[in-house]
């Protein structure tokens, strides 16, 4: 390797170390440390750094990586725009296993949280890094309304208690509500963007049954996602096939709707959803039995249930 090469693998090494914390040597300290070959134009010499191991192992790859590619010092963006990129699935395993090592953190499982927030969005952004202060959790704003949370698991707090925190949390202090949608836990950081795409289903389609505000788990519309997922003409299809005549006036009216779905929501439950509205026992009743007379389909059944959930999805699914 000639000299002038060896400069420029020097100061390229320098802004590697800037950029993720782990400085390599040309030269041996002595001590423990990890020696590894280190490729630059087409020329090979012996590199070193401190500690020995997996993580300095890790950390060797990296290095490797980073110089054998011409645009080395480009793929390193800020943490909040690198972050965005990888739940929006831009770039590979390497990009991500960057990521992890230029900010120390540890791969492991997680999930996503989408947060709709109607207002005060830089407000809300501060108070929730400020929450996550503590720990290796990130949260970064992905535009004007939306923020994402990537929780790493606990064993002491489940991803829905974990919503309901931060739903809780956003309106004592800022007066905020917010739709929250969480996304299944992933084994590992490297599937965080499938995590991302189930939590921001699970805002729009709460939108679409009139529960925003709330805190809502992708697996509660597993079955919406299956069924918008179908082409329109087998929706139709099956629309047509269970149908019940005169079911419009049901599913044009909000206020029957909302009792519909608060019941569905609330297990079937009576006195539970007659505090939810703040609606009499008796007022509850009487729309429940409209609802049957209406459609033939008693809710307070489970069967029943279900079927109505099933043409309700249809129906909007088809007349969003």
């Amino acid at each position: 390797m000639t000299h002038q090469t060896k400069a420029e693998l020097s100061r390229l090494l320098k802004d590697v170390a800037e950029k993720t914390g782990t400085v390599v040597r040309l030269t041996p300290r002595g001590g423990e440390e990890t020696k590894f070959p280190l490729s630059y134009c087409g020329d090979t010499v012996d590199a070193y750094l401190d500690g020995t191991g997996e993580e300095a192992e890790s950390k060797a790859k990296l290095v490797g990586y980073l110089v054998s590619n011409s645009d080395a010092r480009e793929v390193l963006p800020d943490k909040a725009e690198y972050l965005r990129n990888i739940l929006l699935g831009e770039g590979t395993g390497w990009y991500i296993y960057r990521f992890l090592t230029k900010f120390n953190l540890t791969d492991a499982p997680c999930f996503a949280v989408e947060l709709l927030i109607p207002k005060r969005i830089e407000e809300a952004l501060a108070h929730i890094e400020n929450c996550l202060s503590d720990s290796p959790d990130m949260v970064v704003r992905m535009d004007d309304m939306h923020l994402v949370v990537v929780k790493f698991m606990e064993a002491d707090e489940t991803p829905l208690e974990f919503g309901r925190f931060l739903s809780q949390s956003l309106y004592e202090e800022l007066g905020v509500k917010a739709s929250i949608g969480i996304g299944c836990e992933m084994k590992s950081f490297l599937d965080i963007a499938s995590s991302y795409r189930q939590a921001s289903t699970a805002v729009r389609v709460s939108t679409l049954f009139r529960s925003d505000f709330k805190v809502h788990t992708y697996r509660e519309y597993l079955l919406v996602k299956m069924l918008e997922d179908l082409p329109k003409d087998r929706l139709k299809e099956y629309m047509e096939q269970f149908y019940v005549e005169s079911a419009d006036e049901v599913f044009e009216d909000p206020d029957m709707m909302e009792t519909a779905e608060r019941f569905l929501e609330n297990s079937l439950n009576i006195s539970e959803t007659s505090r939810d509205l703040f609606m009499h026992r008796n007022t509850l009743m009487y729309r429940l039995d409209k609802i049957e007379r209406i459609t033939g389909l008693n809710i307070r059944k489970f069967s029943d249930a279900v079927t109505f959930r099933v043409i309700t999805i249809l129906y909007k699914l088809l007349n969003p």
